[in-house]
């Protein structure tokens, strides 16, 4: 159910009142309320400005807590999930289909690339750009509606880059995330880096993609914010973002009664890195690495997850950190939960 609430950007007094209703916050994510009653009864309330998600255990109590907003907030009801901080959603006969067709469509259009030729890949397998490749573009205003990257100084390479992203979204619009429902609450995330990538400040990428059963439910491409001596420590890094979004994701899920028991399994393409989650001494190769990354460690002692290695080919992170081939990246990408729908309709229910 999604609701709209004109009144609650008083985010305090709202939060206050849904208190006072029975509501408790996640210490997980404080947007997050959740309200039990008894053993069976319980409602999920997520809050962003005076957007709502509502969903409970039963069309009764949802209506309850529905009417019990309305008596104090001046209150729009618009139904069943359609529609989310720009994100579609579609319910499946397997779970949900959510895609942003019209939010790339909007962008193409803003760009002038509404009929463009579509593109298979949004980059290609050479290496990253640097900030002055390339020649100065004379308007860099349409450059920066678009693109948050280079944008102090936009070349004709970066520009180029950034219609490549476009043609390949033109192609792709169809395409979306669906959300499958699963026997199982495995956590199990894919983690890698592209060492020394960045050509200006040679700092690393990484990226992770996070399953829970069957379905991806969180990913990440971030450089890294300090300059790492090998691949080795590069990857490290990577595992310690990735099994720090895991640690979060355990925590939520256990405060919405679906505790992770077995361990979270994260997998690493190279051997060192999956060497270092477990060794505990300090020796030459890792004793400048700051402690808070060490953490794994602490995790995989303590059974919280664990670091396993797996060949490059399966590893379906790649796509968060370079370039590739387009039968690996269209097949990476099929692994990634992202394909078209061709059995949706309007979500609903509860």
């Amino acid at each position: 159910m999604c609701l709209l609430v004109p009144g609650a950007s008083e985010g305090s007094r709202f939060a206050s009142f849904l208190g006072d209703i029975g509501f408790h916050p996640t210490k997980s994510d404080n947007s997050l309320f959740v309200l039990r009653q008894g053993n069976d009864s319980v409602v999920y309330l997520l809050l962003y400005v005076d957007d709502i998600v509502l969903t409970a255990s039963s069309s009764t109590l949802l209506r309850r807590v529905i009417d019990s907003i309305s008596n104090e907030f001046k209150l729009k009801d618009l139904g069943p999930l359609h529609y989310f901080l720009g994100i579609q959603v579609q319910r499946t006969s397997q779970g949900f289909f959510l895609s942003q067709q019209q939010y790339a469509n909007d962008i193409l259009d803003r760009a002038g690339m509404t009929h463009c030729r579509p593109c298979a890949t949004p980059v290609d397998t050479a290496g990253k750009l640097s900030a002055t490749t390339g020649t100065p573009i004379d308007d860099a205003s349409s450059y920066r509606s678009i693109a948050c990257l280079h944008m102090h100084a936009p070349t004709t390479d970066h520009l180029a880059l950034v219609k490549r992203i476009l043609r390949y979204i033109r192609g792709t619009t169809h395409l979306g995330l669906h959300l499958r429902g699963s026997k199982t609450l495995d956590l199990a995330t894919f983690s890698d880096a592209d060492w020394a990538g960045c050509p200006d400040m040679r700092r690393s990428t990484s990226g992770y993609c996070v399953y829970l059963g069957n379905a991806l439910v969180s990913w990440s491409s971030k450089r890294q914010t300090t300059v790492s001596r090998s691949s080795a420590e590069a990857e490290y890094r990577g595992v310690a973002n990735a099994v720090a979004e895991c640690t979060w994701l355990r925590q939520l899920l256990g405060e919405l009664d679906c505790k992770v028991e077995k361990a979270t399994v994260v997998f690493c393409d190279n051997v060192s890195a999956c060497y270092m989650s477990t060794n505990p001494v300090y020796h030459r190769r890792t004793k400048h690495i700051e402690l808070d990354v060490h953490f794994v460690r602490e995790k995989v002692a303590i059974g919280h997850c664990h670091v396993f290695h797996v060949p490059t080919a399966q590893q379906f992170a790649d796509v968060m950190t370079k370039g590739l081939p387009t039968a690996s990246f269209e097949e990476f990408r099929t692994s990634l939960c992202v394909s078209g729908n061709d059995d949706a309709h309007t979500a609903g229910g509860c």
